[in-house]
């Protein structure tokens, strides 16, 4: 292993591999909130996920080949974005491969002229709150409509 680490635009081709990847992380989303349901996101098909990769902006995060880490962009018309289905397996937690795919988001938004990028979390789970605060993103308000408090983030680009 040479432990090169590289962020690449998905393929369809990926589609399986981000699969695993947000059902790994997305178990752990699940345990370390303490939420007792299903997400959403643990219920996607592998024809989901193409789908977005055609329509969206679909990124994974790998290590010597091995895919670690995703997230997708809806950029919208009125220069918003929406961040959703972002994740980074867990034994690959504390890496900076979230942050280094935050930059890569940050760079492109700013690139495509969006002035504003909202995402939601739960805001029980403390290290994520630290993370987007630590990426300079606030929490605008706060819903129960899934079954948690999940607190919609906000970041604003000047």
């Amino acid at each position: 292993m040479d432990y090169s680490f590289i962020i690449r635009k998905a393929q369809p081709c990926d589609a399986k591999a981000i699969q695993g990847i947000i059902e790994e992380a997305f178990e752990k989303y699940i345990k370390d909130t303490g939420f007792s349901g299903t997400m959403e996101a643990l219920g996607e098909s592998v024809k989901d996920i193409k789908n977005d990769i055609e329509s969206k902006e679909v990124f994974i995060a790998m290590i010597d080949d091995l895919p670690v880490g995703t997230i997708r962009i809806q950029i919208s018309p009125d220069n918003t974005a929406y961040i959703s289905r972002f994740g980074v397996r867990p034994q690959y937690h504390d890496m900076g491969i979230g942050r280094s795919m935050m930059l890569l988001v940050d760079k492109l938004l700013i690139s495509s002229g969006v002035k504003k990028v909202s995402l939601h979390t739960a805001s029980k789970y403390r290290e994520l709150m630290r993370f987007y605060y630590g990426g300079n993103f606030y929490v605008d308000s706060t819903t129960k409509d899934r079954g948690y408090v999940r607190a919609l983030m906000v970041k604003y680009y000047d």
